[in-house]
């Protein structure tokens, strides 16, 4: 069974969170945002923190601005997508995430290392294909055999 999928993205500022996405409809969900470690780019610079704390809860809306309208530097981030409505934790192992009421993860490990996990087949076939289209490398299911990832955090 496919768990989601991995690849890189370049290590460079940009939009990557409104890319990766874009096929899952960022606005139908509310987030946990674990608050690691990522950048606004100011003035071709690091400046301020993307999310600055962790958030139980931000309105998909919001983040979709975020996301789409802003260059920002990854180094490490941790979103989690939840139903409208459902209570938002954040969850640890891939055992409490099927458990849970989440839908999707998204980490990004050392500013290139994406993994996306979702509950929905044909949702992590879109994505599949998405990511397909724009070209990051090392594209590949992540599947009940090839799943080493022990937590779904990026520390």
């Amino acid at each position: 069974m496919n768990r989601g999928i991995r690849f890189r993205i370049p290590n460079a500022y940009g939009c990557f969170l409104g890319e990766i996405l874009k096929p899952i409809g960022v606005s139908n969900f509310d987030w946990f945002i674990g608050g690691e470690e990522s950048y606004f780019i100011e003035d071709d610079t690091l400046g301020d923190d993307l999310f600055p704390d962790m958030i139980m809860g931000m309105n998909g809306e919001e983040l979709q601005k975020i996301i789409d309208n802003n260059e920002y530097y990854l180094i490490f981030a941790n979103l989690k997508a939840f139903p409208k409505g459902a209570k938002i934790t954040d969850v640890i192992t891939y055992e409490d995430y099927m458990l849970s009421d989440c839908q999707l993860v998204l980490l990004v490990v050392d500013s290139i290392y994406v993994t996306v996990y979702c509950k929905d087949q044909e949702k992590i076939e879109e994505i599949y294909n998405h990511i397909n289209s724009q070209g990051f490398k090392s594209l590949e299911y992540v599947t009940d055999e090839n799943d080493m990832r022990t937590t779904l955090s990026v520390w």
